[in-house]
């Protein structure tokens, strides 16, 4: 039996009869200081795609600290947004596919058009013609 079961026990048999954890001083967290918390307001007003990881890297602080002082201090949450589903419905692979095609098609038929196209994003493209 560990030392902490066996004070346990003793008190209980002494007469106690709280399961509730005896409240104790936990060491003070160093980390979220007004200092940190400025440091991390820095950060993420300058750029808010930065990961916790990197935060946490760039001021040598510990990951959770960083995720507490976003959550309390900033009120932030972390959001993830995917823009193109993982799993196509056979009707999205069709569609998918004949844009596909078109647009090589296109590309035979004019030998510049990859010269004129502007990529956006995964989901559009513009083609671009100086004379429009």
């Amino acid at each position: 039996m560990d030392t902490r079961r066996r004070e346990s026990v003793k008190r209980f048999q002494d007469g106690r009869e709280n399961v509730e954890h005896d409240s104790r001083s936990s060491r003070p967290s160093t980390s979220k200081t007004d200092e940190y918390i400025g440091k991390v307001g820095i950060l993420i007003r300058s750029d808010r795609q930065l990961s916790i990881r990197a935060i946490a890297e760039s001021i040598a602080i510990d990951k959770e600290c960083v995720r507490q002082i976003l959550h309390e201090n900033f009120n932030m949450r972390k959001v993830c947004a995917k823009l193109v589903p993982k799993i196509f419905t056979f009707e999205q692979q069709e569609a998918r596919k004949n844009i596909c095609i078109d647009t090589l098609n296109a590309i035979e038929n004019d030998s510049n058009l990859s010269e004129r196209v502007i990529t956006c994003d995964e989901s559009w493209f513009f083609a671009y013609d100086s004379e429009t």
